[in-house]
């Protein structure tokens, strides 16, 4: 039986919030339980955790969701998410305002700026999202074991700037977590990236896990030898010459995974200075051309990448609904400095 555990820390979208087990059944296993079977390959996980996360639709075999009473074959493919163990959770609220472009009782849309923390964890303990919307929200719910988080169903990089989706009730926080586990979320992105994209469209389907040699940097691995699978679909909005603008959709949600596809694809993000985007990678070393890039470097102090729109199915009314916002004011004065670059060179 080939048991991977895999913990994502520090920077992860919806993944970060649970602890992945895949499970390979021996050709030899008798039909046995689902839940049975877990308790007895899972470590320190009580029953009822097992059975709530296979009665939510967080256990999957040969990837389809299946029942509590469901048997285990030999050669079964099982994936389990499983909240994390508790951390400190102590969350202190602080009066940070939130650009709130969507509330109803069920859930609350956020447009986060580019900069501010999703939640705090190491060396960001404060001044994070999850601070704001304790002290602007009594009783989000958290997810068991994802104490300190509340209201959190996915996040965003910190110098990702974009849509969030944030729960304000167990019901709407089952069903969402849900809707990301099984990664039919709309989601689009919009990135500037270096260089020429050659195709229009495409998609990148390539593992992603954490880089070897560098716990903070997500690696691609396309031999699929390490990490998980991770799908981007991209389309060219606008070309530039020197720079591309995209649009990318998500079908998982892993740690940097634009910004890591990207690179793989020989198109770092711009201004990305943990993937390389940080220098120019396309045009001359000429000094009026670097005084340019620099300057907008300046004016974009980050990666390019605005989370834009959120689509998913309303946790009551049962209804698709779409959001969407506005490039910010960073990143859409980047675009017309090299709109107006490439007219006048």
């Amino acid at each position: 039986m080939n048991l991977d555990s895999t913990h994502q820390e520090l920077e992860n979208e919806e993944d970060e919030l649970f602890e992945h087990y895949q499970i390979k059944v021996d050709k030899k296993q008798e039909l046995l339980r689902i839940d049975k079977f877990l308790m007895d390959r899972l470590p320190n996980v009580t029953r009822n955790k097992v059975q709530k996360a296979i009665k939510d639709g967080f256990v999957k075999v040969n990837q389809e969701t299946i029942k509590p009473n469901y048997k285990v074959h030999p050669e079964d493919d099982i994936v389990i998410a499983l909240p994390e163990p508790p951390r400190d959770t102590e969350v202190k609220p602080e009066d940070i305002p939130l650009n709130i472009i969507h509330e109803d009782k069920d859930l609350l849309i956020v447009n986060k700026e580019a900069g501010m923390v999703v939640h705090p964890a190491h060396q960001n303990w404060t001044g994070t999202l999850v601070n704001a919307l304790a002290y602007h929200f009594q009783n989000l719910p958290e997810m068991e074991g994802n104490e300190g988080r509340p209201g959190l169903v996915h996040r965003i990089d910190k110098d990702t700037s974009g849509l969030l989706v944030i729960a304000k009730n167990e019901q709407s926080m089952t069903a969402l977590a849900k809707q990301f586990f099984d990664h039919s979320i709309e989601r689009t992105y919009y990135a500037l990236v270096w260089g020429e994209v050659e195709k229009d469209n495409g998609t990148i389907d390539a593992n992603l896990g954490r880089s070897l040699k560098d716990r903070r940097v997500t690696d691609t691995f396309p031999g699929g030898e390490f990490g998980k699978r991770a799908v981007t679909h991209y389309e060219v909005i606008k070309r530039l010459r020197y720079v591309t603008l995209i649009k990318c959709n998500l079908e998982t949600g892993r740690t940097h995974q634009i910004r890591a596809h990207m690179k793989y694809l020989g198109h770092p993000l711009f201004n990305d200075a943990t993937y390389g985007g940080d220098r120019i990678l396309k045009g001359t070393q000429f000094t009026k051309y670097k005084a340019f890039v620099d300057n907008c470097f300046k004016v974009l102090p980050r990666q390019a990448l605005h989370a834009k729109s959120l689509g998913f199915i309303h946790p009551t009314t049962n209804k698709t609904v779409q959001f969407e916002s506005e490039l910010p004011s960073d990143f859409q004065q980047v675009i017309e400095r090299w709109e107006n670059y490439i007219q006048h060179h």
